[in-house]
């Protein structure tokens, strides 16, 4: 496979992961359960704990979303970071 073509699959899957994590995300504020392997972590767990791994899902999606972008639209971002 050439670059371009890499480029495309790699940057597809990461915008399919997008809606999964949103989901995540989208449960965890409204439900107050964020998945976490095989268990629920739920805000009564402590609030600071759940609220860090509400971050943490919030950070990851938007790296995988500007990943995305940069692969799909050839933004050149990977290029200037490294």
């Amino acid at each position: 496979m050439s670059t371009t073509s890499e480029n495309l699959v790699v940057g597809l899957i990461a915008l399919a992961l997008l809606p999964v994590i949103g989901w995540r995300i989208w449960r965890g504020v409204t439900h107050g359960q964020l998945p976490l392997y095989r268990t629920r972590v739920d805000r009564s767990v402590g609030a600071a704990k759940f609220n860090f791994l509400l971050g943490l899902h919030a950070l990851i999606f938007l790296l995988i979303a500007v990943v995305a972008a940069d692969l799909l639209l050839g933004l050149g971002l990977r290029d200037r970071l490294l």
